[in-house]
């Protein structure tokens, strides 16, 4: 049987590094989300698996906490296992290393299996085989609802392009993290770190879609954090909520 807990090292390479040598957020997103399929392949679960019985996976719910950003040439190791499935919901968690073993961040996520038809969830235990659980949370999480700002600071329009899209054919989950970030404001993006996001998935987008990220300080100082919302820009409609959090450089 395939074990619960799967690990892999990846190398920070020169072109995923941000101006001041860190990993891109959008970046370290990717690293989980490889880990994480590399990882359903082998317990018969991932995404080609699923779309023969006309379902795939979608992220729902993802929360990241970095204590250190790798740096660019940097061994960064990444520890995965699945956490549940209840309902329609599997949670799976990450643990983040340098080249020592020594932890330096974790990660939850959320995910629902949708039918490819009716692009509406089904529950997880009746309709996939089962798979080896590893009870245990890297982040302790209840992903309780993200503040929605009444207003906005900052909000920027972005169209939906081909390489934005994934094997489901709509915008992967990495993205939406980048849309977000784009709109933060200049004295916080331009003097900080993002070392925390979170990021409820509400709706899909697709190629030829325009969205609006929209930007606003939740707190400020030397931590600050920011809220997030990308909306669809022709009804409002919103695909995605975040929260960043942001360390100052020194």
């Amino acid at each position: 049987m395939s074990e619960p807990l799967f690990t892999r090292s990846l190398e920070v390479r020169y072109h995923e590094a941000d101006p001041q040598g860190a990993v891109r957020l959008a970046v370290l997103l990717a690293y989980l989300q490889d880990v994480a399929a590399e990882h359903a392949l082998q317990l018969g679960v991932a995404v080609k698996d699923l779309r023969k019985l006309g379902l795939t996976w979608v992220l729902s719910r993802l929360h990241l906490r970095m204590d250190r950003l790798p740096r660019c040439g940097e061994q960064v190791g990444i520890k995965t296992w699945p956490v549940n499935r209840e309902g329609i919901f599997s949670v799976r968690d990450f643990e983040l290393l340098n080249s020592a073993g020594e932890k330096t961040g974790c990660a939850t996520t959320s995910w629902a299996v949708l039918d490819l038809q009716s692009r509406r969830p089904v529950r997880i235990e009746t309709h996939l085989p089962g798979y080896p659980l590893h009870p245990v949370r890297a982040l302790d999480d209840p992903f309780a609802a993200i503040p929605a700002p009444a207003t906005f600071e900052t909000e920027l329009r972005l169209p939906v392009l081909r390489a934005d899209l994934d094997l489901n054919n709509h915008v992967n989950n990495t993205i939406y993290a980048g849309w977000a970030l784009e709109a933060a404001p200049e004295r916080v993006a331009g003097y900080a770190v993002p070392v925390s996001v979170e990021i409820n998935f509400r709706a899909e987008a697709h190629y030829g879609d325009t969205v609006i990220s929209r930007c606003a300080v939740q707190q400020s100082g030397s931590h600050p954090c920011l809220l997030h919302r990308i909306e669809h820009a022709d009804d409002g409609r919103e695909l995605a909520r975040l929260r960043t959090c942001w360390n100052f450089l020194s």
